[in-house]
């Protein structure tokens, strides 16, 4: 595994970007495409993490605290077709247990579609993948997720609860979740595809409703446009990737 700072931030970014050129060369017209592209991010995020936390002090979250799921929640378009499969594939059973995935998402879409950021933690309205305090699809959440990490589980019960409160958030899983997602996107931008990102709930909403955006988005569509998010500047991202590949 690569370590991102043992030859620099950008050495990392252009190994991590190459890596992912030829899983998308190899593999767009495969039905294993989209799990494939989020398998390699996953697990280059967290080999690289474990070599970046290592000797570090032990992080809080375990899986088990939903205290940062009232936050906005920003993936790539592979990101979010995986966990709309990941719905699609486990309604009927999550449904027998009293759970409607697809409608928790549709009910939160429709009022919080489009919040800011703080906007989005000001409502304290949970997840819809959280059930029992713990979530549906942790294995496979997003690289946001998993770039957030708390040093301190009571500081972030009192931060979503309104109180101003010190989270500690761990730099290392900031800085190896930012490489790897610049990466993933800088991949998709060479290959003609989108890579803006997207509010979660709502991207997995639109790909919900519609049978063929994954498809349409393969072939260099933008089925999930309504749900980028407002403040993020193609243009400037994109001029920053230019510099960046070598």
């Amino acid at each position: 595994m690569t370590d991102p700072t043992s030859e620099g931030p950008s050495s990392f970014f252009n190994a991590m970007a190459q890596a992912f050129d030829a899983t998308i060369r190899e593999r767009r017209a495969r039905p294993e495409f989209i799990g494939a592209l989020c398998l390699q991010a996953f697990d280059s995020f967290e080999g690289n993490l474990a070599i970046q936390t290592e000797g570090a002090p032990a992080i809080a979250c375990a899986g088990d605290c939903p205290a940062c799921c009232v936050l906005r929640v920003v993936a790539t378009a592979p990101e979010v077709f995986l966990v709309a499969r990941f719905v699609t594939a486990n309604q009927r059973a999550l449904a027998q247990r009293g759970v409607d995935l697809p409608g928790r998402i549709a009910a939160i879409n429709a009022f919080a579609n489009g919040c800011s950021e703080s906007a989005r933690m000001s409502l304290r309205q949970p997840c819809p993948y959280i059930e029992a305090g713990l979530c549906l699809l942790y294995r496979l959440r997003p690289l946001a997720c998993r770039g957030h990490a708390s040093y301190d589980k009571n500081a972030c019960l009192a931060a979503t609860a309104g109180a101003d409160a010190d989270t500690s958030i761990s730099t290392p899983h900031l800085v190896v979740r930012s490489l790897v997602q610049n990466a993933l996107m800088s991949s998709l931008r060479s290959a003609g595809l989108s890579w803006r990102l997207y509010e979660l709930n709502g991207a997995v909403a639109l790909a919900l409703n519609s049978a063929e955006a994954e498809k349409r988005w393969i072939e260099g569509d933008d089925p999930l446009l309504p749900a980028a998010i407002a403040e993020f500047d193609a243009a400037e991202i994109g001029a920053t990737f230019d510099t960046l590949r070598i």
